[in-house]
């Protein structure tokens, strides 16, 4: 009888737990031959693969490795948002009078205070202003107050990450960020004269163009823009872009865009610009300082809800918004001006609340866009697994790239199987590929997957993570 119990115990132990299929340590041989062929060693790549109502996975190799996602990080911020700030959540940006008010005029400063709303463009700026002239404000008599205190100062470099310090991307977060502190220049050919206009999108007063750009005969690539050289220099409040090179008359009108003010010349140019259209007055100066408790509330702008913020930030992966969330995060909880520590002792916080414990994790600004930041394919697992079972699991998943449609992933997997039915975050950085989300397989079993590649390679393992999400869907791996 104890032989046989002894037989039974061991039987138990050495099998998979009930409920739960075997785990695979290996790379699914689709994956496997795509990486051969593109050069990658399996060393330098996890995955991780399983089903939403499973307790295992059902494969796994190299999970508990840190890793650099790049902007799968992404997937931490936005999760937390919604859980810590509800996806009803909003940001405001409020104008005051610092002085009396009397038949349109305003005896004193105007203030504009920014609570770091990561969608204030530039119609929106323009619908702002339009409620201080529809309220019968026409002159400022003083001046430009800007109130930016809602997040700390920290001195950002543009330049640091990549050494492109004018890519709307490298743009700093700011209080009072408005319209990324981009600019759209529009090029617009004439080959009849064999010359190239160039006009800016908004145009704020302070930035002078100079247009020294050729216009060739050449044939038009994609990297257009390469061909033309930006030059700025700063001067006082002011500043001086030189564009020069060759545009191809072949290319018709196109477009990009470029951050080339600071957030407080930026905003301070693009006022001027649309109070003077919307037929308004100002010929004071700019400066900061705090809202004093005596300031009169003319107009407020609300954002959308944080949903459909939460949507573009990861639809199309925007390191900007990401890191105005990042930020908001550390206000909202910390109650003062917010740091980028207390942003992560947010998000730590919150991870220990949902036991979601990952001592691997290195976070630095919540977009991904950092050499830095590490976590596990596991510990994503974790995370999409927690999301999946969380009440804000519809609108963190409607966030997400869908296969084949929309997003980062609209040209991908077209004319697949899986396409449509895989909604995953990607990640990029030189020396980095990622993929993390859900997949819908042909069964209707929702399954989580995970792909992270760190080598110098790794642009070349889109095929490996294709077929991870088909062998996925196909239910092969």
């Amino acid at each position: 009888m104890n032989a046989l119990r002894l037989l039974l115990i061991s039987a138990l132990l050495l099998a998979p737990a009930a409920g739960r299929a075997q785990t695979d340590e290996r790379l699914p041989a689709p994956v496997a031959r795509a990486l051969k062929t593109a050069g990658v060693p399996p060393a330098a790549v996890a995955v991780l693969v399983q089903d939403v109502d499973a307790r295992m996975p059902r494969a796994s190799f190299n999970a508990a490795q840190p890793m650099n996602p790049a902007s799968v990080m992404k997937l931490v911020t936005t999760y937390a948002a919604l859980e810590l700030l509800g996806p009803a959540y909003t940001w405001k940006t409020e104008a005051f009078a610092l002085g009396p008010l009397k038949d349109g005029v305003l005896e004193g400063d105007l203030l504009l205070k920014g609570y770091g709303d990561p969608r204030l463009g530039f119609e929106q700026f323009w619908l702002l202003l339009r409620q201080l002239r529809a309220k019968g404000l026409r002159e400022i008599r003083g001046d430009l107050v800007l109130d930016r205190g809602h997040f700390a100062a920290d001195n950002h470099d543009p330049a640091r990450f990549d050494g492109e310090p004018l890519r709307p991307y490298n743009v700093g977060p700011d209080a009072l960020l408005l319209n990324f502190k981009s600019i759209r220049l529009g090029f617009v050919p004439d080959a009849e004269r064999k010359s190239l206009a160039v006009y800016a999108e908004p145009a704020p007063a302070q930035l002078d163009i100079v247009n020294l750009v050729k216009l060739t005969d050449a044939a038009c690539g994609n990297a257009w823009y390469e061909g033309i050289r930006m030059d700025l220099a700063h001067a006082g409040a002011g500043a001086r872009l030189v564009l020069t090179g060759t545009y191809p008359a072949a290319c018709g009108e196109k477009s990009r865009h470029v951050a080339v003010l600071d957030h407080p010349q930026f905003i301070a140019g693009v006022f001027r610009q649309l109070w003077g259209e919307l037929g308004g007055t100002f010929s004071g100066n700019l400066r900061e300082g705090a809202t004093p408790a005596a300031a009169r509330l003319l107009a407020r702008g609300e954002s959308p809800a944080l949903a459909e913020v939460v949507r573009e930030i990861n639809k199309f992966s925007n390191n900007v918004m990401a890191r105005q969330l990042w930020l908001t995060l550390g206000a909202e909880t910390a109650k003062r001006p917010a740091r980028g520590a207390d942003a992560e002792a947010a998000v730590r916080a919150w991870l220990a609340q949902k036991e979601l414990r990952m001592p691997e994790l290195v976070i630095e600004n919540g977009a991904g866009l950092s050499r830095s930041d590490r976590i596990s394919a596991e510990n994503l697992g974790r995370l999409l697994l927690a999301a999946y079972a969380s009440p804000v699991m519809p609108e963190f998943i409607a966030s997400l790239p869908l296969a084949g449609i929309d997003g980062t992933m609209r040209k991908r997997l077209n004319g697949n199987g899986v396409a449509g039915q895989a909604h995953v975050k990607t990640g990029y950085l030189d020396g980095v590929r990622a993929l993390a989300g859900y997949v819908l397989d042909r069964r209707g079993k929702r399954v989580v997957v995970v792909f992270l590649a760190n080598h110098p390679n790794s642009a070349a393992t889109k095929a490996a993570q294709d077929a991870l999400l088909a062998c996925v869907y196909e239910r092969s791996c």
